[in-house]
């Protein structure tokens, strides 16, 4: 193919809410009784957008490159693992163009940590805070999510080189 080459990738991922376990979003610790259960810190936003940059790359998805059975890994900054992902995928020669996260709950509400995760993805993708968006929405009470269960987040990605 010649001149430049464009990839969009998406991601998902979804958690279940634990009491007494610390919520983490975006690479954010957030103020509230319950967080994600999970191998690292359960971050659904950096794991959704960690699997949407490696998709877009062509590459295997984030259990390949970060095994959730690997000791090393628990409790892990998923926003680290991001980093890693991107330092990979950058090597292959991509750059982001934009990437979009949403997370899926009816609570926390995001507005006011929304700005510190949007400069802490776009610290680990090396790019400017305007290149990444970070949004909400609720189920309107259905499904996981809706009955506060769990947390989902959907992401996509546009990569060129």
């Amino acid at each position: 193919m010649t001149g430049t080459d464009y990839r969009v990738g998406s991601g998902f991922d979804a958690h279940a809410l634990e009491d007494g376990v610390p919520l983490v979003l975006g690479g954010v610790r957030i103020d509230h009784p319950r967080g994600l259960v999970g191998h690292s810190d359960g971050d659904v936003l950096a794991h959704a957008l960690t699997d949407a940059v490696l998709g877009a790359a062509g590459m295997e998805d984030i259990g390949s490159l970060f095994p959730p059975g690997d000791p090393a890994l628990a409790g892990a900054d998923s926003v680290e693992l991001l980093r890693e992902a991107w330092r990979q995928v950058r090597e292959s020669g991509w750059e982001l163009v934009n990437a979009d996260v949403i997370l899926i709950g009816e609570e926390p509400r995001l507005a006011p940590h929304r700005d510190a995760m949007r400069q802490r993805l776009a610290g680990a993708l090396q790019v400017e805070t305007e290149r990444v968006a970070v949004r909400a929405t609720t189920t309107d009470g259905l499904g996981f999510t809706g009955r506060g269960e769990g947390l989902a987040a959907q992401a996509v990605a546009l990569l060129r080189r």
